[in-house]
């Protein structure tokens, strides 16, 4: 059953350019042309007015409105004008006119900033036929504000029903934006509601209504939010909860959760993240903003490869796992906390749908040169030499990493050469080979006017932009990497000792990276599977030897998460050697910038990651808001 996991034994799709028809035909032709959908079972599409009023009268939101009128001594009446209110709000208001409005620009847009637009057409297949069969998610990963744009582009490209997708209430404020917005589909929600049960209610029933009936996909992104550096973000299981829910109570016979990657080979917000990580506020979303953004068009952005996965059966998912006959015991109009049953089913099925958006990412050669630069980098900087590398060194190395990369299950779109061809691979290649060389002019170059802080900010820009595309591949190699981390810390070969080590590291860094929960020896088994495999180890009942061709492959995994391994160390000594013993998690982050000189720990990411594994071995407890720390009790190989 591990073998399952697996991601080499998979087969994938082919791909489709959607961009090279849209080059040579009208684009007015293509906004304007037939539109017709096939929906759930044929339904009738349902117009937002009918929508409200389903949910206006729905028993739970009833329920509600009277407990909340007991619990406020309001008049029931106010309640629900409060609710309507909400509801006025959140809801969408799909027209296909502003649809057709959005085909048209988005052709125009995505021309000029992307060579191409790749998806693959054996999944859009899948997701025609899970539509009409059962109610249908749709979980994109989420590493621009392109998402859910590209995503409904693409459906209305190969006339599948758009979805409705969740939007945040940072879209709303941006004058005629948000309301255009609205009218292709997304729906407004507040960023946490806190205790609101009224809020809850209204947005649980909303999705749920849409979703009961058929009237659209729902849409929404399973990390919550936009990755800053290119890794996977830990699930947030809210809306997970809520789209499952009608399964688990036998409302809808099935739900086909369908997870999506996307894949970017330049993200238009690399710098902005950069810069986001280091402290930079993140500038609010408005109109003038996206105007004065337009210079982005003067960009190459490279290519994005969207691939749709294989519809995913909650029913399925919760077979063996959830009695659904607790939902009879109580109305189910009445809302209650997930039993504890629940809440691990609907956690672990996240992980797996997050690991799968995973495996199919596509992953390009500059991924694999910023990886090998990086590592070089922060060697270099150990050792105390001079950085650089030659570039048939790094071409040749690229080309060792291609093949272990592929042996290790990773989708590469490999052009057949890594010489510069164009300005994207200039942006991503020679920018970062000069500013992590050191060749740009420094505070101790006579010729520089910049301030050391100003040259610090700079480089870390570039060294975080580097490393946000070395970020994506790390699924890849993350529990090998743990592995050979482990077998380094090892105080032997011994297969239990090593395996203590590699449970320690997995446990330390199950913020850092999609670690499911409760899997660590079937990780354990998977890495030792890899390793093998690609003869690196031998694994034997009661030891793990490294072969003599295994050392290279071993030196590259533990490079990889030196990083992490330093940035963790880092905090650990500041909160040694800090001299109270509470602070405030704003005071942390930019005290923990002041006194590091190592690039990845200027990640507020990283420090906060850290933190939380700090917290999870029992080093660092939270009090009211502050972080208490006490005598370190992490192992000795930290410090």
């Amino acid at each position: 059953s591990v073998l399952l996991y697996y991601p080499m034994l998979k087969k994938r799709d082919d791909f489709e350019d959607i961009l090279e028809e849209r080059r040579t035909s009208s684009d007015l032709r293509y906004a304007l042309r037939c539109y017709t959908p096939v929906l759930y079972k044929g339904v009738t599409p349902c117009k937002t007015s009918v929508l409200k009023s389903m949910v206006l009268q729905s028993d739970q939101l009833h329920y509600v409105i009277n407990q909340v009128s007991k619990e406020s001594g309001r008049a029931a009446d106010d309640v629900r004008e409060e609710a309507s209110a909400i509801l006025e709000e959140m809801a969408h208001s799909l027209q296909l006119s502003t649809v057709r409005f959005f085909a048209f620009m988005l052709s125009k847009v995505f021309k000029t900033l992307f060579r191409s637009i790749c998806v693959n057409e054996e999944g859009i297949q899948r997701l025609q036929q899970a539509i009409q069969e059962h109610p249908v998610v749709l979980l994109p990963s989420h590493r621009s504000y392109m998402d859910f744009l590209l995503m409904s582009y693409i459906l209305y490209t190969y006339d599948v029903a758009l979805p409705v997708i969740a939007a945040g209430m940072d879209f709303m404020g941006m004058k005629f934006v948000g309301e255009m917005l609205r009218m292709s589909g997304a729906f407004f929600i507040r960023r946490s509601f806190g205790g609101d049960k009224l809020y809850w209610s209204v947005f649980s029933e909303y999705v749920k209504t849409m979703l009961k009936n058929g009237y659209a996909p729902v849409e929404f992104f399973l990390e919550g939010t936009r990755s800053r550096t290119s890794k996977s973000l830990t699930p947030k299981l809210g809306l997970l909860n809520i789209v499952m829910d009608p399964f688990l109570k036998g409302e809808v016979f099935d739900v086909n959760v369908v997870p999506v990657s996307i894949s970017y080979e330049r993200i238009l917000e690399e710098s902005l993240y950069a810069r986001e990580l280091l402290g930079v506020p993140k500038p609010k979303e408005s109109t003038s903003g996206l105007f004065k953004a337009r210079k982005v068009l003067s960009e190459d952005y490279g290519s994005i490869h969207v691939y749709f996965g294989q519809p995913v059966s909650v029913r399925s998912l919760a077979e063996g796992r959830v009695n659904r006959c607790q939902f009879n015991l109580v109305p189910r109009h009445i809302p209650r906390r997930p039993s504890e049953e629940i809440q691990s089913f609907v956690n672990d099925s996240a992980y797996r749908l997050v690991r799968a958006q995973e495996e199919n990412m596509v992953l390009k050669p500059w991924v694999l040169l910023a990886s090998l630069l990086l590592q070089n980098h922060h060697q270099n900087r150990a050792a105390g030499q001079k950085p650089g590398m030659a570039l048939d060194e790094l071409t040749t190395q690229a080309v060792w990493l291609r093949d272990v990369s592929r042996q290790y299950g990773a989708f590469l779109h490999w052009p057949g050469t890594v010489r510069v061809q164009s300005r994207f691979y200039e942006h991503v290649f020679n920018v970062s080979l000069c500013v992590i060389a050191g060749e740009q002019g420094g505070p101790g170059d006579p010729r520089s006017t910049v301030t050391p802080e100003e040259e610090l900010l700079s480089q870390a820009v570039v060294v975080l932009s580097c490393a946000s595309y070395r970020n994506q591949m790390l699924h890849v190699f993350v529990r090998p990497a743990l592995l050979a981390s482990a077998i380094h810390i090892a105080s032997s070969n011994q297969k239990q000792e090593v395996f203590n080590s590699f449970s320690f590291l997995r446990n330390m860094f199950s913020s850092e990276f999609i670690l499911c929960p409760g899997a660590t020896v079937q990780d354990f088994e998977e890495a030792c599977y890899l390793l093998v495999k690609t003869g690196v180890l031998q694994v034997t009942q009661q030891e793990v030897l490294v072969t003599e061709r295994g050392h290279r492959t071993l030196a590259f995994l533990t490079s990889m998460l030196d990083p992490f391994l330093q940035g963790y160390q880092v905090v650990c000594r500041f909160l040694c050697e800090e001299d109270t013993e509470t602070l405030t998690e704003k005071q942390f982050i930019p005290a923990v910038r002041k006194v590091s000189l190592c690039f990845s720990v200027l990640s507020s990411d990283l420090q906060k990651n850290a933190l939380a594994a700090l917290q999870r071995l029992g080093a660092v407890r939270k009090i009211k808001g502050y972080v208490g720390f006490h005598h370190p009790c992490v192992p000795g190989w930290l410090d």
